[in-house]
């Protein structure tokens, strides 16, 4: 007589994924239709500096386009962090537990980063700078997170994709980072000179410090 041994089939939820990925597109299809202008100079900025250019007063960081783009943007990145700690081992891609904490955690870093970094700027009386440096820093964060969002579709639903990919795409969101922060630098040189010490405080304590103590809260917190 064969002995028939039955093992349980687990099945990973995938459904909240799902409806988040299709919540994006939606946000980012009705912010072209009422942004149709300016969502086009913000598609070109890898080829063309105009969205900076022609957008970079200071209400713009509060306008409706920033804040539903910022939201997309807080999505992407969160999956994308949560994959990335997936693929070295350190978490699972479709704990959705996981993924609110993360998302959760975004937005508490960027919003009290944002509020440190307006009390500093006033104190130090570079506030205008800081205005323009925030909301430049904004803008590219954001296209990269609407850059990678068809990337984490990818990665979320396929497993046998290389680790290489994701530490590959890592790289790559360092490079234009530090891009950024050259071609803001080279903006506003002028003023960063004249009050260069209080720069390389704000840049030591705000800039490099959180995202090494992140870095060490996903790799530890996550072994």
């Amino acid at each position: 007589m064969i002995e028939t041994i039955l093992h349980p089939r687990i099945t990973e939820n995938k459904d909240w994924a799902t409806a988040l990925f299709v919540l994006s597109f939606a946000i980012i299809a009705i912010t072209k239709s009422i942004f149709e202008n300016r969502f086009g100079d913000f598609a070109n900025l890898i080829f063309s500096n105009k969205y900076t250019k022609v957008y970079r007063d200071n209400s713009h960081l509060k306008s409706g386009f920033t804040i539903s783009l910022f939201f997309v943007q807080i999505i992407s990145l969160a999956f994308f962090i949560q994959i990335s700690l997936s693929y070295f081992g350190h978490a699972s891609k479709t704990d959705w537990v996981l993924y609110i904490q993360i998302f959760t955690f975004l937005i508490f870093f960027i919003l009290s980063k944002y509020l440190i970094e307006k009390i500093i700027a006033t104190s130090f009386n570079i506030e205008e700078f800081m205005d323009q440096f925030n909301l430049q820093k904004v803008t590219y964060r954001t296209y990269i997170g609407l850059l990678i969002l068809p990337i984490n579709i990818i990665l979320f639903y396929y497993d046998s994709i290389s680790r290489n990919i994701p530490a590959l795409i890592i790289v790559i969101i360092l490079a234009i980072n530090m891009l950024t922060y050259s071609i803001s630098i080279k903006n506003y040189q002028n003023l960063i000179f004249g009050k260069l010490f209080y720069f390389i405080l704000y840049l030591c304590t705000l800039e490099i410090a959180p995202y090494y103590f992140m870095y060490y809260w996903f790799t530890k917190g996550s072994a």
